[in-house]
């Protein structure tokens, strides 16, 4: 996850091709005898995010029926969808404020999954167990390719990465606005076309962890603050969410 206010709000990261086989280079170091970033700890942080996401998630999971019939959204799903948009422009633009509004991001967008997740289980059996075995299987894919630098995360990398990924938001958008007028985007059928699109934007959520992972290690390579592992396992959790939520979609289109 790449956020331009990171350099006015920490400092700025040291720039490498391969973040592992780097040079550690210090850049906004905080006070002798503060405790700096550590992989171990933004692994820990991330943990706990994803806790807290499972566990709103199963609360979530009974807010909804779909086993009687009814499988329409309920109204308070809207205004926890606009609760985690907010949280996660917030942390956008106030990285430092990751520590409340990390926590706070993954308990309401667990408590959307959860119901989320309940009503594509009811339809397909057993395609949520599915959905968290490939997320899983993706991301220690992803992380191997990372650590042993078989991809190389360099700024060109970035750039597209970043690029696509706003490319399939805006796309989102658009087609959110379509359905305000009762249209429909070929992206999210069940043929040839909505599969695909699904693919990518799988592909796509997979390589923004490799962003995610070179943030973490170009931070402790920086000797940046504690407080930015925070931000650093919100950005990881963010990705998973999203990588996770494409992965249910593209199974449950391959059913259908």
């Amino acid at each position: 996850m790449a956020n331009p206010t990171l350099e006015r709000e920490f400092g700025t990261l040291p720039a490498t091709d391969s973040a592992l086989a780097s040079t550690p280079i210090p850049a906004v170091a905080p006070p002798s005898g503060d405790p700096t970033m550590s992989i171990g700890g933004t692994a820990f942080k991330t943990m706990l995010l994803l806790i807290l996401v499972v566990a709103s998630g199963s609360w979530g999971w009974g807010l909804v029926s779909p086993e009687t019939g009814d499988t329409s959204l309920p109204i308070w799903w809207f205004f926890v969808s606009i609760g985690v948009l907010g949280l996660a422009i917030l942390t956008a633009f106030k990285p430092q404020l990751a520590m409340i509004t990390g926590p706070l991001y993954a308990i309401t967008q667990g408590v959307m999954i959860g119901a989320f997740s309940h009503i594509y289980n009811a339809a397909w059996d057993g395609i949520v167990l599915q959905a968290i075995i490939a997320t899983v299987a993706v991301f220690i894919s992803m992380l191997f390719l990372f650590v042993t630098g078989i991809i190389k995360v360099t700024d060109k990398f970035r750039g597209i990465v970043i690029g696509a990924t706003v490319a399939i938001a805006l796309l989102y958008l658009v087609s959110f606005i379509m359905s305000l007028f009762g249209l429909s985007s070929p992206a999210y059928s069940s043929g040839a076309v909505g599969i695909g699109f699904s693919i990518i934007v799988v592909g796509i959520a997979a390589l923004n962890l490799m962003i995610d992972f070179d943030m973490v290690v170009r931070g402790v390579n920086a000797g940046m603050p504690k407080q930015f592992e925070w931000y650093a396992a919100f950005g990881l959790t963010v990705t998973i969410i999203w990588l996770y939520i494409e992965i249910l979609r593209l199974l449950a289109k391959t059913r259908n």
